[in-house]
């Protein structure tokens, strides 16, 4: 009896030395990451441009409702995935598990080298502008350059040093956004009781301004998919949620719709006080909204776009710095990037990584925000198609794998329907950004070969690789992580006709 008691203690007591991710992400947590990923400066961007498209003031509402809709079904079909392969890296590891080494690395290729970092890029440039806006009303700031780069390295300091700082500023920040689409929400329905709702009247809300088509209410959709992006992302940290199975779908359907619900109530505000064609004649929705019916106090609404993006970039670093750390776990990145803080327990050199490819993408591509941001969304929807694809193969492929969510078949069909008509529309419309974005994604299967597939490569090349790992791990105190078994069962857990 004695020596069993000391067996059970050694095995807790070397259980508990396991350096693995710690699991400090709750519930409330969860969901101020989906909507503080969310919530960045599309809100106060995209309403200009589904208007435009649209060509109506109800058409607009229901694009804004339904791209709600879409993201449901996608974010749905995302926690039958993350629960069934409960990793850390989001698509890039739901493509690899499926489809092998090739596919993943190609999302992983466009997504470092040109997704995240150029998003970061463009709402720490939105942060940057809006924060020195009300000093600087008649003339550009200077230095923006200088306050981009503070932002940034700022939010990377609290990234490395702690997860449970990092999901702080993100809760903070997220309830922040909240209250500023609030204010908003407020002061128009104050107007609409008022009688100010004109342009929302049945026959003015569908005058259209040009005959409606497709390929614009394609466009509208894509506009509109811009401030909804980053629903996806808590898949990016699966394995530091505290219980996943429970919290990862519970945060998603909390967040969802509680994100659909503003963005509509929102535009709603935005047309209480402004005309369809003063707000296509604005290109700061929210602060001409604060001139019209804020007065004095219209200097909110600068100050909340700009801490609406300060969020955003401290959501982006910390989810997308996960995708590195998976990447290097799977071979496809240098291995010093899969390691964790042997104290903290997180990834710490990966922050940095991004850091360091963030600041190469502003210094390089300044000036071609635009193009960029094309790429950008071509690029995600492609990765969200092709994932929501691997679901459906992985149904036909292992039908009797354990699945602790299912979703019913018809909901990832619609969702593929929506995206290849979205697609294909876009391609059609944008046919040159289209195709630079899938040349860019394209050039990632040569260096898969010769980066990763190629093994027998000199052994010099080897030590190198060896000496410099070692170096990294004893100046950032880094080692591998072990696998934390608890919550990966159910990749093996199928019957034996799989």
């Amino acid at each position: 009896m004695g020596d069993k008691r000391r067996k059970k203690k050694e095995q807790d007591s070397s259980k508990s030395d396991r350096v693995t991710l710690k699991k400090e992400i709750g519930l409330l947590s969860a969901c101020a990451i989906i909507i503080g990923n969310i919530i960045g400066s599309g809100i106060f961007i995209s309403p200009k441009g589904v208007l435009e498209h649209a060509g109506s003031v109800g058409l607009s509402l229901i694009v804004w409702v339904c791209g709600g809709g879409i993201c449901a079904l996608g974010s749905m079909c995302y926690a039958e995935l993350g629960v069934t392969i409960p990793k850390s890296g989001g698509d890039y590891s739901y493509v690899t598990e499926i489809f092998g080494g090739l596919v993943g690395f190609l999302l992983l290729w466009s997504a470092v080298l040109i997704m995240y970092p150029t998003t970061l890029a463009v709402i720490a440039l939105t942060f940057a502008n809006y924060v020195l806006q009300p000093a600087f009303q008649n003339c550009l700031p200077p230095y923006i350059a200088v306050k981009l780069l503070a932002a940034i390295l700022f939010l990377t300091w609290v990234n490395c040093h702690s997860v449970r700082w990092a999901t702080r500023i993100q809760d903070v920040f997220t309830v922040g956004k909240l209250l500023a689409l609030g204010l908003i929400i407020v002061v128009g329905l104050v107007q609409i009781c008022r009688g100010y709702y004109d342009a929302l009247e049945p026959s003015a809300a569908f005058e259209f301004r040009q005959d409606p088509s497709v390929g614009q209410i394609a466009l509208a959709f894509l506009q509109a998919s811009f401030a909804y992006s980053g629903w996806n992302f808590l898949n990016y940290v699966t394995e530091e949620v505290v219980e996943p199975r429970k919290n990862l779908p519970r945060a998603i359907y909390i967040s969802i719709p509680l994100v659909t619900l503003v963005y509509t109530l929102t535009n709603i505000a935005y047309f209480s006080s402004m005309s369809p064609e003063e707000l296509l004649a604005s290109n700061a929705v929210a602060v001409t909204f604060g001139e019209k019916l804020l007065g004095w106090f219209s200097w909110v609404m600068p100050i909340s776009v700009a801490l609406s993006t300060f969020g955003g970039i401290n959501g982006y670093l910390f989810t997308s710095s996960r995708l590195c750390f998976s990447g290097a776990r799977e071979g496809h990145l240098p291995y010093l990037l899969a390691m964790i803080h042997l104290k903290r327990r997180f990834s710490v050199i990966q922050v940095l990584f991004l850091e360091i490819c963030t600041a190469t993408i502003i210094i390089l591509c300044i000036g071609e925000t635009h193009n960029l941001i094309n790429y950008v969304s071509f690029i995600n929807y492609l990765s969200y198609g092709v994932t929501i694809a691997g679901l459906m193969y992985l149904r036909k492929k292992k039908p009797n794998l354990v699945r602790p969510i299912k979703v019913n078949m018809l909901i990832p069909i619609a969702y593929m329907i929506f995206w290849a008509v979205l697609l294909c529309f876009s391609l059609y419309s944008e046919p040159v950004v289209c195709g630079l974005g899938m040349v860019i994604m394209l050039t990632g299967v040569p260096v898969y070969f010769v980066g990763v597939y190629w093994k027998n490569k000199p052994r010099a090349l080897y030590r190198l690789v060896e000496k410099v790992t070692y170096i990294g791990q004893k100046i950032f105190y880094v080692v591998f992580p072990q696998e934390d078994t608890s919550e990966t069962e159910s990749l093996t857990a199928s019957k034996t006709a799989d």
